[in-house]
């Protein structure tokens, strides 16, 4: 009996999986809403400091997401996420559980029988953006565009997630946020 398995895809892993993943992917599922509260909460080192969508034990919302379908076992698939998540697609290793994270470990949780598929992987950094306020959040993204001149900015993730369809409770805040400080004259 084939067990099926997904990776649920809700942030830049829509638009970009990555080539590892990319070669398994058999199908998507689109419209599915995440099992549970995403928002801009961590700021990523590997995008010059930008605010980028992870989970959250408390807070945020179920957003839009999409489910791509894999033809690979639910292991590798966990590797193919682990090492797509901390950049180490092309280089090998495997993921591994951690019981106690430090706040630089991805986590991939399992959805078991989520959306008609035996397994759904999803990857979740731990939130460090403190304050966890759309000024805060528009700052960093503005900065990030400043260091980051490959596409792999605040904004550039900001406007990818809208078009997207993912709304989170802070998105049209921080969006607007962005626009005043992009868009405030100079004196």
């Amino acid at each position: 009996m084939t067990t099926s398995v997904g990776i649920l895809a809700f942030g830049s892993l829509i638009d970009n999986p990555g080539a590892e993943i990319e070669e398994a992917v058999v199908g998507c599922k689109l419209n599915v809403r995440t099992p549970f509260g995403v928002e801009f909460a961590r700021s990523s080192i590997k995008r010059g400091g930008a605010p980028t969508l992870v989970p959250l034990e408390h807070g945020g919302a179920s957003v839009l997401a999409q489910i791509l379908l894999l033809n690979v076992s639910e292991q590798v698939a966990k590797d193919r996420l682990w090492r797509r998540e901390t950049n180490r697609v092309g280089q090998g290793g495997h993921y591994t559980h951690h019981a106690n994270p430090s706040p630089n470990t991805l986590i991939i949780d399992r959805y078991a029988n989520f959306e008609g598929v035996d397994a759904i992987l999803a990857a979740r950094f731990p939130a460090t953006i403190a304050p966890l306020t759309a000024a805060h959040l528009a700052k960093l993204a503005i900065e990030s565009a400043r260091l980051e001149r490959t596409g792999r900015d605040g904004i550039t993730y900001l406007i990818n997630a809208k078009r997207n369809g993912i709304r989170t409770p802070l998105s049209d805040a921080y969006e607007q946020e962005r626009s005043c400080i992009v868009f405030k004259p100079l004196i």
